[in-house]
């Protein structure tokens, strides 16, 4: 899962670089959604699969790499104070995600993006499904993805019930990443990690290993950070 701080439980290298990648990779994706924000580049972020596909895939990597986290923690015998502790971050930094985004987008604020679902699905997974079998899991990624093409109802539209994610329509909003379907892509992460861990075994690039470790913090940041710099360069112009 990401981390905000760094700590001595054991950790896979290759794990933190694919978190590192998909955190570059994001920042590349926003830094271009600032620009077209700016009117610097025009763009449709919205329904342009070019973008589209981008966002799917930087969020399926985040998602199986927490799932795989996790996997690492129960395999370590990582407590539930330690559990309870990165929740708390990343909880925390999902409310001030919303309060951000409430600020400059107030009429497509953040209710429920990534960082929320992680934080829900984190609780389904360390408090109920890693104790099932592999088979058992496989299933649930499978029912999860599929779910909200088979089954949306009219009751989930509202902000109150979207986060379930069986939703007729994609609600108005700048990041939306419900529990359906992506708890399947987070199970999948922890059943493939939990079954096959020498899979993260060996080296990997330093750079990226270290930034994937401090994900959550990178990605709280990076976003006022770039928002700033091109305000500063509008103004210069």
């Amino acid at each position: 899962m990401p981390t905000a701080v760094a700590d001595t439980t054991p950790r896979s290298e290759r794990l933190d670089a694919l978190r590192g990648l998909a955190i570059v990779w994001m920042a590349a994706f926003h830094f271009s959604f600032d620009l077209n924000h700016f009117g610097w580049i025009r763009q449709d972020f919205y329904r342009d699969p070019v973008w589209t596909w981008q966002r799917t895939a930087i969020v399926s990597l985040f998602l199986f790499c927490a799932g795989g986290g996790q996997a690492f923690a129960v395999l370590a015998g990582l407590g539930a104070g330690r559990f309870w502790q990165r929740w708390g971050q990343v909880a925390t930094c999902a409310l001030a995600v919303s309060l951000g985004s409430w600020v400059m987008f107030p009429d497509s604020w953040i209710s429920f993006g990534v960082l929320h679902g992680i934080a829900v699905m984190l609780l389904l997974l360390r408090l109920g499904l890693a104790r099932l079998p592999s088979l058992a899991l496989l299933a649930l990624a499978v029912l999860a993805i599929a779910a909200p093409r088979l089954v949306p109802s009219p009751f989930f539209d509202t902000r109150w019930t979207n986060w379930v994610g069986l939703v007729t329509h994609k609600p108005v909003t700048e990041d939306y990443v419900p529990v359906l379907p992506w708890l399947g892509v987070m199970l999948l992460g922890f059943v493939v990690t939990r079954g096959w861990p020498r899979l993260w075994a060996g080296g990997a690039p330093r750079p990226l290993a270290v930034l994937g470790r401090w994900s959550l913090s990178f990605y709280m940041v990076h976003q006022p950070v770039l928002i700033c710099a091109l305000m500063a360069v509008q103004l210069l112009r």
